[in-house]
């Protein structure tokens, strides 16, 4: 659902904002310029545009919406508090913003405009404080009006519950089959505690089990119940299953016992099983997942295994269990982690990599795996590398550089596949399951895919592919056709909505005989002698290119923002001192007031934010502030063309590039 930060920045490449090039020092004739008026023939129109920050967001949220609501700009109607409405917008597009505002790697924050000025916003920063005042409120979801369709969700991790949600939203039953004793899958058996606080992530998905989701626990389709017996149950499947399959290494030697995968790892330490490691941990890596199992090995500790039971890769194969006595004796563990990238370019959050420094662990970059080397007994004794040499842009192993690295635990964190066993069909040559662009399962009608098992990714990027898997089921029920979908495939502002929730919907139009037709150029409504609505036809030229453009920070009024420093989250990160059984929570919360500033160093690229610069600087007064009782977001302002010269002033003020010339093409 994101459009690739890359993509973004095509012709962007060494752009510094600047409002007029070298010589254009002097304005000339204020009067040929202004009072004249401009011989282009274009007047304002008001283009609302996705901002960056949402359009590099998998999941698609609203972002720049439920900031406006946090800093006071949009305002809930009724007696909702502004919290909630900020919950409500947030939520259309994931129901997990507690969690989210703590683990995601923010992509959004990487495309904000804001970058350009000083600083990006801190989005997660805010989508948490959001997450946490709706579980401290107890909010809860409503599900739709009852379709008596029934899906089966396979899989109860984010994909399958995020997906469960739009379901319910939109009326259809979804009963959610998994293998496990709890819901979550990565979120809960992938993410440490102290990442994901389990009050935290329990709350947010008993929210979604309220609205009325059935959930068949340590149930397995393909073995435990047939997908022959979901089929005759169920209106369509939804495969969610993830990708729980850790990939081992490539190399030789990777089969022995003590090469386990960091799947298996961070299972094994959620589920309560592994409590300490024992000797050198060596991890693989370069991802989230390799700094998450780098940094509870950390946590976890060194014991001195005593027998082959007590090791490590035992306690993770479920093989053994941990005496007490020995795990209490637990000191500082040696981790390393390598990746074939060079550390500044490993794909983990650089937040990531800098904390599990502090942390104590080692990163070695630009090496490459060759070989496990093993012991009498078959127990892998040291990982050998080669050095990499990018100098050419294009990683190359430099001969002769090989060299050893002893390792009691090597940890393989390079990539993911699913389990099919049971539905075997449906899978790949990777081990996943293909989707169209609908997140349809090709040539299979009622079946449907969405999730890690797909590609596997970051948590939002498998939220934003349940909306619209849910989307595409929605169609599949009503026997519609998908459609060709939006080219910035995102959750966006609908100023129709907004009016309708506001009490400004339009009036329907009907031209002939209406004495009061003039009134379409400004959208205003009013009431004739017979009380009935006239006027209020349309929306004063408003043009919505949202699902097809990207606002970009050259078309933004930089010079309106003053320097501002990001409110930054306090984090607990411990030192390689502190880290031993260092399990508390890393993130603390903004406060409200930090929460509503942050929010308020947003640039609403793309979105008028009232700030009253075309009001003000029009030469003409022919800008004008909507009347109070006609106002909402969006509809701020208007132009009276019949004072308008086209001067062009107040696009140029515009902070938000919601004002472009036109009118005239």
């Amino acid at each position: 659902m994101a459009t690739s930060k890359k993509d973004m920045e095509k012709n962007l490449e060494g752009f510094t904002f600047r409002k007029y090039e070298d010589g254009d020092h002097q304005w000339g004739s204020m009067h040929d310029k202004i009072f004249v008026a401009d011989t282009s023939h274009k007047c304002p129109t008001y283009i609302h545009q996705t901002p960056p920050c949402q359009g590099s967001c998998p999941s698609g949220e609203d972002i720049r919406g439920w900031l406006n609501i946090v800093r006071g700009i949009e305002k809930p109607t009724g007696d909702m508090s502004w919290q909630e409405y900020a919950f409500r917008r947030s939520t259309n597009a994931n129901p997990f913003p507690s969690v989210m505002g703590r683990v995601c790697p923010a992509p959004c924050q990487d495309g904000c405009n804001r970058n350009e000025v000083e600083d990006f916003v801190g989005i997660n920063s805010i989508e948490q404080f959001i997450g946490d005042s709706a579980l401290e409120n107890k909010l809860k979801f409503t599900a739709g009006k009852d379709t008596g369709k029934k899906v089966a969700i396979i899989g109860g991790g984010p994909a399958g519950l995020a997906a469960a949600y739009q379901l319910r939203r939109m009326g259809h039953g979804a009963t959610i089959f998994d293998d496990h004793k709890e819901l979550g899958g990565m979120m809960m058996y992938g993410i440490p505690g102290y990442r994901t606080p389990r009050d935290v992530l329990h709350g947010e998905m008993n929210r979604i089990i309220d609205m009325g989701v059935e959930t068949r626990m340590n149930t397995r389709v393909g073995t435990d119940v047939k997908l022959e017996d979901i089929e005759k149950e169920f209106d369509a499947v939804l495969f969610a299953i993830g990708a729980q399959a850790g990939r081992g290494l490539p190399i030789p030697g990777a089969d022995a016992v003590n090469c386990i995968s960091g799947v298996s790892f961070l299972a094994a330490f959620n589920e309560g099983r592994l409590q300490a490691v024992s000797g050198k941990v060596v991890v693989v890596g370069g991802g989230d997942t390799s700094i998450d199992v780098a940094s509870v090995a950390r946590r976890i500790g060194n014991i001195t295994a005593k027998n082959e039971n007590e090791r490590a890769e035992h306690i993770i194969l479920g093989q053994t269990a941990h005496d007490a006595a020995t795990v209490a004796k637990k000191s500082g563990a040696e981790v390393m982690l390598i990746s074939r990238q060079p550390i500044e370019k490993m794909n983990a959050a650089q937040h990531e990599i800098d904390d599990a420094l502090r942390e104590g662990v080692e990163i070695q970059g630009s090496l490459n795996p060759v070989e496990v080397i093993m012991g009498a007994d078959g127990r892998a004794t040291a990982l050998r590398v080669a050095k990499m040499d990018y100098s050419n842009g294009k990683g190359e192993v430099i001969e002769g550089s090989e060299f050893d690295i002893p390792a009691e635990l090597i940890v393989s964190a390079i990539g993911q596949s699913g389990n099919l066993e049971g539905f075997e069909s449906f899978g790949n040559d990777r081990g996943l399951i293909d989707a169209d662009s609908h997140f349809q399962v090709p040539n299979k009608p009622g079946y449907f895919v969405c999730g890690d098992i797909v590609r596997p990714h970051l948590l939002t990027t498998v939220i934003g592919q349940a909306s619209v898997a849910a989307d595409s089921i929605d169609h599949y029920f009503k026997n519609e056709a998908t459609g060709k979908r939006p080219k910035v495939d995102v959750h966006h502002f609908n100023l129709l909505d907004k009016l309708r929730e506001t009490g400004h919907e339009p009036a329907q139009f009907d031209p002939e005989g209406d004495p009061s037709v003039r009134a379409i150029d400004r959208g205003r409504r009013g009431t004739s002698e017979e009380g009935k609505a006239v006027g209020g036809y349309a929306v004063h030229n408003y043009d919505d290119r949202s699902g097809s453009q990207i606002i970009k920070a050259k078309d933004l009024f930089l010079g309106h923002f003053s320097f501002e420093e990001r409110n930054k989250r306090v984090e607990n990160v411990p030192s390689s001192e502190e880290v031993l059984g260092h399990f508390e929570e890393r993130v603390e919360g903004l406060t409200e007031e930090q929460a509503q500033a942050e929010a308020g160093r947003c640039m609403s690229c793309g979105m008028c934010f009232e700030c009253d610069n075309c009001v003000i600087y029009c030469p003409q007064d022919a800008v004008h502030k909507t009347p109070k009782n006609e106002s909402t977001m969006g509809r701020y302002v208007y132009t009276d063309y019949n004072r308008c010269i086209g001067c062009h002033i107040c696009a140029e003020v515009c902070p938000t590039g919601y004002i472009q010339m036109g009118l005239g093409e």
